[in-house]
């Protein structure tokens, strides 16, 4: 007699995966940088957080075309897109995510009084690198299972 409670094969590696503190800090990256860019790329259309042009400096806003809500417009795509890849292959969207980071930091460092922002954003670019080692590494794992 069999009992229905019996484990099978392919959800015990996954239970396992799921008790690892490691695997867990992993999915929580994933999921905070595939929602957070997605959010806020849509916002950069409808202004409802924050006045997003603000935050474009004016040296960026003389090179690109059109006006900075123009440019928050393409920021924006850029985001959502940036939030996908993350949800479809995070080790390569956790790079991407921390090379975005960087440039909204040196964007944010040329505009007196926006260095606490900077700072945030570097904080962030950490955890996208720590989301893109992770994934590595957990994506390995899958591979051997």
């Amino acid at each position: 007699m069999s009992s229905a409670t019996t484990t099978t094969p392919s959800t015990t590696p996954r239970r396992v995966a799921l008790g690892d503190p490691g695997y867990q800090a992993f999915v929580v990256l994933r999921a905070g940088f595939t929602v957070a860019p997605i959010l806020f790329g849509l916002d950069k259309f409808t202004n409802l957080l924050v006045d997003w042009p603000v935050y474009l400096a004016p040296w960026i806003n003389d090179v690109v075309p059109g006006n900075a809500q123009a440019a928050m417009y393409a920021v924006g795509v850029i985001e959502i897109v940036a939030g996908l890849v993350v949800a479809l292959a995070p080790r390569f969207g956790g790079w991407l995510v921390a090379g975005w980071l960087a440039g909204i930091i040196v964007n944010l460092l040329t505009i007196p009084g926006h260095y606490d922002i900077a700072l945030r954003d570097f904080g962030l670019l950490l955890g996208a690198v720590a989301l893109a080692r992770l994934a590595q590494r957990y994506h390995g794992e899958r591979r051997s299972d």
